[in-house]
Order: structure tokens, then C-alpha cells, then sequence
């Protein structure tokens, strides 16, 4: 299932509050983890500057001592750990390498050595999840985290499920996950009120009509976790939730249930190929606040490529 885990480092203490999650993580999966660094040149803005090999050589040095510490930490831990150092810009090395070599789940931060920011991930982070066409996982780095990488124990796993198939896709790994850590999964499932835009106060007839339909639609969210709660052998609660902003309302919800981790598929039953998440995940990526894990539920060649991904390739050719 997930066999391969990748954990970008950058040598900051915030790139590193991943590693409770990593240990976690990959117990539970029994997953290979890969620490990857990668050293980007800085950007020479006088011609008369030079790069000065041997600061270069004591940079690199000390970026295989740092990845070797972190390396012998999580091997401390019973995983098994490998490290590896490129040089490059960071998103673009980190993107290949996960597609050269197998990765099935990135753990990322969501700031690193540039430092925290008002910005909820940092502009890194996002190109990778944008790109990578991959299951991430992000990590808040405003977070505090344990002391004790191993001591890391997940209780209570948000799962948002919209009675789709393709939402499902999360469920093979929230269950593994729950199991591991004997943690309770909430299943929830946001009824909305229908958008019935008018240029004048709705008709009682319009007020019946959007009633029949939300009670409708919550009678079949009812059955659908009833019934996916009998299919399941974890700690399943359901919830069903009337809500007129289903992200506002799910964002309430970790709140309040005291959510350790929320799981999401990059896409439910109306999500296309035209981006590589829908609007809900991009909500909790922008504006979530507790450690977020996407399944992409689609491979590179099914997502269309964007106007720039598109001209950029056009004048890479030239």
C-alpha cells in the first residue's frame, strides 16, 4: 500500500517537527523512509561573485552529518532509513525524485529554514503538492510536537467522506492507522443546504422544496456511515452534519472533537481532472490547523496540465 515514505529535510528544527509523525507513520505501514536534502545554490546577483568551492564542500559535509544524525534517530526507532543529498532547486528534486523512485507518501512541513510565516504552508510546500500528483501528508510547523519522536500516538482521525467511491480511497490507510494506534476514526459526511439564488425572498414552495431535498440528502448520509461503520474492524463513530459552508463546518469539528489528524482524497464525486484537488482539500490546506493527509486519488497523466506547465515545456524545447 504505502511501502515508501519521503521526508524532506532542510537542516531547521521546523523542518523537522515531521519526524513524530514519520515515526508514527511508518510503524504503522511498516514503511521504508527516505530523508532527502536538497542544497540549492544561492542565486549569484554580482557577476564579479563566484561560488567559493571549499564553502560549498563544508556546506555539503555538514548537510550529510545533519541527514545521518536525523537518519540514525528514526533507525533508533526500528525504521528502516536511508538518506540521500542532490543538489538543485528543492521542489523540482523533490518532485523527481518521489517519481524516480517509488515514493507512495510525502511528509512534508509546512515551513522549514525560511522560518514561519503568515502564509499557512510555505511557497515551497505548495509547489510540491501542487505538482507531485502523489498522497502528502503536511506537518504544522506552528505546532508544538513531542519531545519524544516515538512517543507521538494519534487518537482521533477525521475522516470527511461525501458517500462517493472515489472519497473512499482514504479508507485502506485511515483504517491501517486507526488499528495501529488503537485511535477512534470519525467518519463525517456535511449535508448542504441547496443555493437557490433569487432575486427576491424565497416561496414557501422554494422553503419545502430545499427541506425535501436536505432531508433526503441526510437520510442517505445516515445509511451510507451506517453502513460503512458495519464494513469497518476499527473504533468508527459517524457524523452527519447539516451546514450551509461544509469546510467551515468540518474545520469546526476538528475543533471541537479534538481532531489529531484529518485525512482527505484529493478528490470526491465532484471532482474532474482539470486540478489535482478539489476545492475542500485546498480549504484545509490554506486554512487548516492540525496535521492534514491527502490521498491522490489520480496518477500525473490523468490531471491536465496547466497553460504554465504547458508553455514551460514548449520553451524548455527550444
Amino acid at each position: 500500500m504505502f511501502d515508501h515514505i519521503l521526508v524532506p529535510l532542510d537542516g531547521s528544527s521546523l523542518a523537522e517537527c515531521v519526524l513524530p509523525h514519520v515515526v508514527a507513520v511508518a510503524k504503522a505501514l511498516d514503511a521504508r523512509v527516505t530523508l532527502l536534502r536538497v542544497l540549492e545554490h544561492a542565486q549569484i546577483t554580482d557577476r564579479l561573485q563566484s561560488v567559493d568551492p571549499l564553502g560549498w564542500h563544508i556546506r555539503k559535509a555538514e548537510a550529510e552529518a545533519d541527514l545521518e544524525g536525523v537518519r540514525l534517530r528514526l533507525q533508533g526507532f526500528g525504521l528502516r532509513a536511508q538518506s540521500v543529498l542532490l543538489e538543485g532547486h528543492a521542489a523540482e528534486r523533490i518532485i523527481e525524485y518521489a517519481h524516480e523512485n517509488g515514493v507512495d507518501l510525502i511528509i512534508l512541513s509546512s515551513h522549514g529554514r525560511s522560518g514561519l510565516s503568515g502564509w499557512n504552508v510555505s511557497s515551497i510546500v505548495l509547489k510540491i503538492i501542487l505538482r507531485v500528483y502523489l498522497p502528502v501528508m503536511i506537518v504544522r510547523a506552528y505546532q508544538a510536537v513531542p519531545a519524544d519522536p516515538g512517543s507521538l500516538r494519534y487518537r482521533r482521525l477525521l475522516v470527511p467522506l461525501d458517500c462517493s467511491r472515489r472519497a473512499e480511497c482514504v479508507l485502506s490507510l485511515a483504517t491501517t492507522l486507526a488499528r495501529h494506534h488503537e485511535a477512534e476514526l470519525l467518519a463525517a459526511h456535511v449535508v448542504s443546504r441547496p443555493q437557490m439564488p433569487r432575486w427576491a425572498p424565497p416561496t414557501q414552495e422554494d422553503v419545502e422544496l430545499a427541506g425535501r431535498i436536505v432531508e433526503r440528502n441526510r437520510l442517505e448520509g445516515t445509511r451510507y456511515l451506517k453502513q460503512l461503520k458495519s464494513r469497518l474492524d476499527v473504533n468508527v463513530r459517524t457524523s452527519v452534519l447539516l451546514s450551509d459552508h461544509a469546510a467551515a463546518t468540518l474545520h469546526d469539528l476538528v475543533e471541537q472533537a479534538k481532531v489529531d489528524l484529518v485525512i482527505l482524497s484529493a478528490h470526491g464525486h465532484s471532482g474532474g481532472t482539470k486540478w489535482p484537488y478539489g476545492s475542500l482539500v485546498i480549504n484545509f490546506v490554506g486554512y487548516g490547523t492540525t496535521p492534514l493527509l491527502i490521498v491522490q486519488d489520480l496518477s500525473p497523466d490523468e490531471v491536465d496540465s496547466t497553460t504554465a506547465e504547458i508553455l514551460a515545456r514548449e520553451r524548455k524545447g527550444h
